[in-house]
């Protein structure tokens, strides 16, 4: 079958500036080409790779993208601008996936031999499900989001398949070998874009109140992530602030090395840490949580918001903790879970234990194979 994958405008693969988008399609891609697949990936052009090569069996097509803005109008414009590029590049295929807003809305139409179209719903729709009534497959990473274009759009409920980003599990659960050992200080980690929609100020606040707690047995909060906006950051003004605002209170405790682009290095960051906490307040952003998922392979305990987007991972008391973070004192709540796992090892690590066995399920392979079978159905009669 002859697979396209195309990316956004704002970031090269393979992901050597990160992203959860163009590592997982990168592996996808890697996964196909090795069972005999023709893959081509279209991605952001990039000084340190040839606008065009084959690796690892992948044709990589780069074409001119653009830094990531704050701005939601001018990010719409460069998608629209990015789509007509990768319309005109995109070779004769069965099948073309597009992580992008804009092209899957008119890209049949106007490249009809590119292939059968597919959207990845990867953010909550705001209005995607009317506009992609032509698209002839779309991939919801969790059922919140197949609900939501299915309330847009009813046509489109025959269309929907479900699609939670997978991981590479053995990474991960390999590098679950660094926790930290008994007699060291309990590891709260957080790992992605150092953005307000995160809950990153509920961390810290949480944090601060678990500071002043006394008898508690010795912790660290480390943070691994980009806070500049061309990164997808809420900016370095506003995550300084937001430091100084609780050093006061964390004093050394409170780490921060900025992102981590390399796979290997990331997994052993979260092997690192005891309980992984992501305290997303973004209720129309979130549409699955690779980090969880990643952290969870890597043997840490979860504590999660209470966004739906977390279901399909986390089971309260089970595979994680969830605190309410709609609550007025949502910040005392978090920092109750945290203190119950920086308390209790033993509990710590048998919820640790579950998690890991739970993240297996969304292991690279078997994922891989389940699309390209999906993407089969729909390939077979491609235009």
């Amino acid at each position: 079958m002859r697979i396209s994958i195309v990316t956004g405008f704002f970031l090269p693969v393979p992901p050597v500036r990160g992203g959860s988008t163009e590592k997982i399609w990168h592996h996808l891609a890697q996964e196909w080409a090795a069972a005999g697949e023709d893959v081509t990936l279209v991605s952001r052009r990039w000084p340190a790779f040839p606008d065009q090569e084959v690796s690892g069996g992948v044709r990589h097509l780069r074409l001119p993208g653009a830094d990531h803005s704050s701005s939601l109008v001018r990010n719409l414009w460069q998608d629209f601008r990015w789509g007509l590029r990768v319309a005109r590049a995109l070779p004769p295929g069965d099948v073309v996936i597009c992580n992008t807003v804009t092209l899957p809305a008119w890209l049949r139409r106007f490249r009809p031999r590119a292939g059968r179209v597919v959207a990845v719903a990867a953010r909550m729709p705001k209005g995607h499900g009317r506009a992609y009534g032509a698209v002839d497959l779309i991939l919801a990473l969790g059922e919140p989001v197949a609900r939501k274009l299915r309330e847009e759009n009813p046509a489109l409920a025959g269309r929907i398949a479900p699609f939670p980003y997978p991981i590479d599990w053995q990474l991960h659960a390999a590098a679950a070998e660094a926790k930290p050992g008994p007699g060291e200080p309990a590891v709260i980690g957080y790992v992605g874009r150092i953005h307000p929609e995160k809950g990153l100020e509920l961390l810290l606040g949480a944090a601060a109140r678990l500071a002043g707690r006394a008898g508690l047995p010795e912790w660290r909060l480390r943070l691994v992530g980009p806070a500049g906006v061309a990164a997808g950051g809420g900016g370095e003004s506003w995550w300084e602030a937001l430091r100084a605002r609780h050093a006061a209170a964390l004093g050394g405790r409170l780490e921060w090395s900025g992102p981590d682009f390399d796979s290997a290095s990331l997994a052993r960051r979260y092997g690192g840490m005891d309980i992984f906490c992501y305290p997303s307040v973004a209720e129309q952003g979130e549409t699955f949580g690779v980090a969880v998922a990643e952290a969870m392979a890597a043997r840490c305990a979860p504590v999660v918001s209470a966004l739906a987007c977390f279901d399909q991972l986390i089971r309260d008391g089970d595979t994680g903790l969830v605190f309410d973070h709609r609550a007025p004192d949502a910040e005392e709540r978090l920092a109750g879970q945290l203190a119950l796992l920086v308390v209790d090892a033993g509990r710590r690590r048998a919820l640790a234990e579950r998690a890991q066995a739970r993240a297996r399920a969304f292991d690279f392979g078997p994922a891989a194979r389940a699309l390209l079978h999906t993407l089969g159905q729909i390939g077979s009669n491609s235009p």
